[in-house]
């Protein structure tokens, strides 16, 4: 990763060995601070011991997540296209995520793509790409969203189901380790209320930060978060994911 020295926190803060929302407007949008605090408890219950060896962040833009696994890995490469809207000073590769990636087979021990696979116009051949660079018994970590806005538009390409997650990393040769949904209809009623009623005048932006509270809250009482869970199969926020290049992989073509 170049110029690690100049990093700074974005997206996520890090702090007293929490990841969480960057409560700086700057960085996380006010209406969006649900959604990426969801992410964040995520990847911070399930995502550590699959970040190893040498690491791809994949589509990383403003490298959010390099303070929570810079200590976890011996290496970091950083990767995302031109037309990126995280521009920054810290990629060690320009390339086009929809492309043969420039890298040798079997370079890295982990792959990160969060919050990428929605941009990708070819997913199928990009999972493909992530198989033959991964190493054996490398991993995989990564989210999508699934009832989500529109975002960096015009690059926002697809919703996938859990089921297209399945197919599409089986049919690389990549076994599944772990697939979560990331939430249900609260959480999903919660962020479209937020993100439409914080342009209202004067009361928008406390509506939209009171009513993320409160689910946030809700959340932590175990009948409510089932019930949330329960909603999540029919109604997904989004998924979170690991899959493994097995030792006995493939041939790959």
């Amino acid at each position: 990763m170049k110029n690690s020295e100049l990093w700074k926190e974005t997206k996520f803060v890090f702090k007293n060995g929490t990841l969480r929302a960057n409560p700086n407007e700057k960085f996380v949008f006010v209406s969006s601070r649900l959604t990426v605090n969801i992410i964040a408890k995520h990847y911070q219950q399930n995502a550590l011991p699959y970040f190893k060896g040498s690491l791809l962040d994949l589509g990383c833009g403003s490298v959010p997540f390099y303070t929570f696994y810079k200590d976890k890995v011996t290496s970091i490469t950083c990767a995302d296209w031109e037309q990126s809207m995280h521009q920054n000073s810290f990629l060690d590769t320009y390339c086009d995520l929809n492309e043969n990636l420039p890298f040798e087979s079997e370079s890295f021990d982990s792959v990160l793509l969060s919050d990428v696979l929605e941009h990708i116009r070819k997913p199928e051949e990009l999972i493909n790409e992530i198989y033959r660079i991964l190493k054996k018994d490398g991993f995989l970590i990564m989210n999508v969203p699934y009832y989500y806005c529109l975002h960096e538009e015009p690059f926002d390409y697809f919703r996938y189901t859990e089921f297209a997650l399945k197919s599409m990393t089986a049919d690389a040769g990549l076994e599944l380790e772990l697939l979560q949904r990331t939430g249900g209809t609260l959480e999903i009623m919660t962020d479209l209320f937020a993100k439409n009623v914080r342009p209202i005048p004067l009361i928008g932006r406390s509506l939209c930060k009171f009513s993320q509270f409160l689910t946030w809250q809700l959340l932590k009482i175990k009948p409510i978060y089932k019930l949330a869970q329960k909603t999540a199969v029919k109604y997904p926020f989004g998924y979170f994911l690991v899959a493994k290049k097995p030792v006995q992989s493939a041939t790959v073509q």
